[in-house]
């Protein structure tokens, strides 16, 4: 039985770890030919030779998401490659926690170009590809932070925001295209990006509020709602907000 992305060509960035590998290492498994894309260059190959060792094809691209001319030679290269773009995760992102009163403005800027610019970066340069192809999907990853406030974390938070309207106008924009574009709102995820917070059961509990399954998300959990926005059986899904938080806003 071939998998649910047999023949597409996915780049996922942010995919040297946590969430962002989660999803390429699930994506190959299903078929696709995978792009790891991440500043971490080291750990990228890695995940890209751990792949290769199953079976199934990628390679490992450095790629700062928020330079416009990194993301250009990507999208050309993979083309060179592969001959087209099926699929863009764009999951790269830091965490910020400062509230207003502690946030610099540098702070600011880099949680925003990478967390937000990043994913218009994305958008544009895979779009020819994927127009030429006449179809294509792109998932954003968002955040219930871009869907509810905290009281803190508010360049996160303002980036998240930012996520969730840039798919849903995006996806209004390119569907004469059969382009989707949907995001997902992750809840409290365990990755290398939280794992210090939750080692602290003071300070898990705080971070994992309103949860009502009581437990933070394992990177595969998200990883298959990625897979699923991927594939076509989300044929009719764009402009979407896809929750994944354990029940988090239900309350």
């Amino acid at each position: 039985m071939a998998g649910r992305l047999e023949g597409k060509v996915a780049i996922v960035t942010g995919a040297a770890r946590g969430m962002g590998k989660a999803e390429a290492e699930l994506f190959a498994k299903e078929g696709a030919k995978v792009v790891v894309a991440d500043i971490l260059e080291e750990e990228a190959k890695q995940v890209a030779e751990n792949i290769k060792k199953n079976g199934k094809e990628a390679i490992a691209v450095k790629l700062d998401v928020s330079k416009a001319e990194e993301w250009k030679k990507l999208v050309d290269m993979v083309v060179e490659k592969w001959g087209k773009v099926d699929v863009l995760v764009n999951n790269a992102g830091i965490l910020s926690m400062a509230g207003v009163e502690q946030l610099t403005e540098e702070e600011w800027d880099k949680v925003m170009n990478i967390n937000a610019k990043s994913q218009f970066l994305g958008i544009k340069y895979v779009l020819p590809a994927m127009k030429k192809a006449g179809k294509g999907s792109i998932i954003n990853i968002s955040s219930i932070y871009g869907i509810i406030g905290s009281g803190a974390a508010a360049a996160y938070h303002a980036s998240k925001g930012a996520s969730r309207l840039l798919t849903k106008t995006v996806a209004a924009e390119l569907a004469k295209y059969n382009i989707r574009v949907n995001s997902i709102h992750p809840g409290v995820i365990r990755t290398p990006m939280t794992d210090d917070l939750l080692k602290d059961p003071n300070n898990a509990k705080g971070l994992l509020g309103t949860t009502v399954l009581g437990r933070p998300a394992e990177a595969i959990e998200v990883a298959n709602g990625a897979l699923f926005l991927a594939s076509d059986e989300s044929s009719f899904m764009t402009g979407s907000e896809l929750v994944i938080d354990g029940g988090y806003t239900a309350l």
